[in-house]
């Protein structure tokens, strides 16, 4: 499945003082923003202290830039602590703002987390004969939808569907009500595990930044895939 809607750090244009030599792989990371750089989101901190939100931003889509969805980061402490810490930036800048109402409606692609299953099955699929492609959360609040999509290209995937409720301005409960593991037009249904929630720190019209029940972390950009 392709996206049709390209998300990575590679599209954006350049902001603030940023130089090749300061960029991973020596390449300048490029972020785009129709706004000016001292505006802030919605409903954030009004605080001098808290830095723009195309600033912050462009710090942590920088820091997670080659780090393969997390693979990387997993065996270097310094890098995800700074990745951490750009993280909880994000969110004091998001502190005020609320990101569970429509605008969480969408398809989100995944760009790195620390959640041990999803990086588990990212370093493993080749043992399948095949690799994980895209990694989806497809989110409709209205209905109270919640569908985590692992594709396997070019016709596979691992499926959980979940409900979904919003209990706070930031915060959604979660509950797991089916899986399964989707090969060509093979379907293997799986049992249905586990309930939690998890909190959207920050949310702006391209990235949502994320922190859950068991203290994982996930970055994610809005997706125009269908699935």
């Amino acid at each position: 499945m392709a996206s049709t809607f390209v998300c990575s750090t590679k599209i954006y244009s350049v902001l603030h003082h940023h130089t090749p030599g300061n960029s991973p792989g020596g390449r300048t990371l490029q972020i785009a923003s129709s706004r000016k750089s001292s505006s802030r989101i919605r409903g954030s901190s009004a605080s001098g202290n808290v830095e723009s939100h195309e600033v912050v931003t462009a710090n942590l889509l920088r820091l997670i830039q080659g780090e393969e969805r997390g693979l990387r980061t997993q065996k270097d402490v310094v890098k995800r602590a700074q990745i951490i810490k750009a993280i909880d930036a994000l969110g004091e800048v998001g502190r005020e703002s609320t990101t569970t109402d429509s605008s969480l409606t969408s398809t989100w692609r995944m760009l790195w987390t620390t959640e041990e299953e999803q990086l588990f099955i990212i370093k493993n699929a080749h043992l399948f004969g095949t690799e994980a492609g895209d990694i989806l959360q497809v989110i409709d609040v209205r209905k109270g939808i919640l569908n985590n999509i692992i594709t396997f290209p070019p016709t596979g995937a691992f499926v959980i569907n979940s409900t979904l409720e919003v209990v706070s301005k930031q915060r959604v409960n979660f509950r797991f009500i089916s899986a399964a593991l989707k090969l060509g037009r093979v379907r293997f249904p799986l049992p249905p595990y586990g309930q939690g929630w998890f909190e959207s720190v920050y949310m702006d019209e391209k990235i949502r930044v994320a922190k859950d029940i068991r203290g994982n972390y996930l970055v994610v950009c809005r997706d125009r895939s269908s699935f």
